[in-house]
């Protein structure tokens, strides 16, 4: 069995996970693992599935159906799987909004090894003002030499400067 990875963007509408499942089913494939949203008023994400040896033709052919009713799908072989690293954390973060914030705390995480396992983010309005709050949410693997009150305290250095709370808890 072969592992792929199905990335998808278009026109959100009823019916288009189907779609997608019904050709991953068609191609002998099985679907194992999605991240599915909508974003920006488009239907976007990403789904892992598993596909007999050979198969790799039919699933693209199955998916180019999907891709001839205007949802843009594109299929490469998945990665292997990750090496162990160091401890699982997740992390939040919530402060106004403001340009920069992704950018200055991925840049911490990069310096120290930590990969991003997932990334969310979203904005809300402040119950009382009504001004944007960011939210982020990650799950992170910390490089085997970088322990957890490590990444703490460089992402606590820049929470200041970004007006930001964050907190990091062992991912469970």
């Amino acid at each position: 069995m072969a592992r792929m990875v199905l990335s998808v963007a278009g026109s959100d509408r009823p019916g288009l996970t189907q779609a997608l499942a019904a050709a991953v089913l068609t191609a002998g494939g099985n679907w194992l693992e999605s991240h599915l949203s909508r974003l920006g008023g488009l239907y976007v994400g990403s789904v892992l599935v598993e596909v007999p040896a050979g198969g790799a033709e039919a699933m693209r052919a199955a998916v180019g159906q999907v891709d001839a009713h205007g949802l843009d799908v594109r299929l490469v072989p998945a990665g292997e799987p990750q090496r162990a690293g160091g401890e699982a954390l997740h992390f939040s973060l919530v402060g106004q909004d403001q340009p920069g914030i992704v950018d200055r705390v991925t840049a911490v995480l990069s310096r120290l090894g930590a990969n991003i396992e997932t990334f969310e983010t979203h904005v809300t309005g402040e119950p009382y003002s009504g001004q944007p709050l960011f939210h982020m949410d990650a799950r992170l693997l910390l490089a085997a030499d970088h322990p957890a009150a490590e990444v703490q305290a460089a992402l606590e250095a820049i929470s200041g400067e970004i007006m930001v709370d964050i907190a990091l808890k062992a991912a469970g």
